[in-house]
């Protein structure tokens, strides 16, 4: 039984003070909540206030957004992942697609920070999903497996399970369109059937899928019920703690 994984994505929203009243409020919210695993990923200049207020959590888990595969160097604006690993960061998102289109990330540039996340005991949360463009000339399973073969690279089969993909369909994402329960459930099952040829069915079996893409409290319960989604990458719906906590909650009753 695959844990289900609810995952806040802040972008470049809260300022460290804001995301200490969010977290003060959250941590209420959910303190009798178990089953799931929650991760919240803020802006970087919130992680060590947000290290100390969830260190001794036993069901939140802190994540960032972005990582540079390199150890140190002269890469201006970068953080590498011994920095995260300081502050008891357990997950990282890697190959968003806004890293991909705004800020130019390959395929190769992904499995690179795949390799070194892996290395550095980080779990990778790995994005993939196609466009608008892409699904309407029928090319979303194409496009999904191009990128799981890129960004998982020499990836040893028995780092799999460790790893957490999430499906964004890019066209679904801050827009206010979502995926049908049906057609997430399809990329789901396919993205499985991907995993499976790079691994084997039964550590495909094991690996924890997400759904992102304008999740909302009204519309996660019924995505979460499809059999290959565990878990959901919110974004703009986990900027406040109650809608947040409605959607963790949705998952928990989705585990009865």
């Amino acid at each position: 039984m695959r844990k289900k994984i609810i995952a806040a994505n802040w972008k470049m929203n809260m300022t460290v003070s804001e995301a200490e009243s969010f977290v003060d409020d959250f941590q209420r919210e959910v303190a009798d909540i178990t089953g799931v695993e929650i991760v919240i990923a803020p802006p970087f200049t919130s992680l060590p206030k947000l290290s100390e207020l969830v260190g001794d959590s036993q069901n939140i888990r802190l994540g960032a957004q972005n990582f540079h595969p390199e150890p140190s160097g002269a890469f201006t604006g970068e953080i590498s992942a011994s920095m995260l690993r300081e502050l008891f960061v357990r997950y990282v998102i890697i190959g968003h697609s806004e890293r991909r289109q705004i800020f130019g990330e390959s395929d190769a540039f992904i499995n690179q920070k795949v390799l070194a996340a892996q290395a550095n005991e980080l779990k990778p949360i790995l994005c993939i999903g196609e466009t608008l463009a892409e699904r309407e000339a029928g090319r979303e399973k194409e496009i999904l497996a191009g990128q799981l073969h890129g960004a998982l690279a020499n990836v040893p089969v028995e780092e799999f399970p460790d790893m957490v993909i999430a499906y964004e369909p890019v066209w679904a994402i801050g827009t206010g369109k979502t995926a049908t329960a049906a057609q997430a459930q399809e990329a789901h099952a396919h993205t499985r059937e991907v995993l499976a040829e790079l691994s084997n069915p039964e550590t495909a079996n094991k690996i924890r899928i997400q759904y992102g893409g304008s999740v909302k409290p009204d519309n996660a319960k019924e995505l979460l019920s499809q059999p290959d989604i565990d878990g959901a990458l919110v974004g703009g719906a986990s900027l406040e703690s109650r809608s947040f906590t409605r959607i963790v909650s949705a998952c928990c009753e989705d585990n009865g």
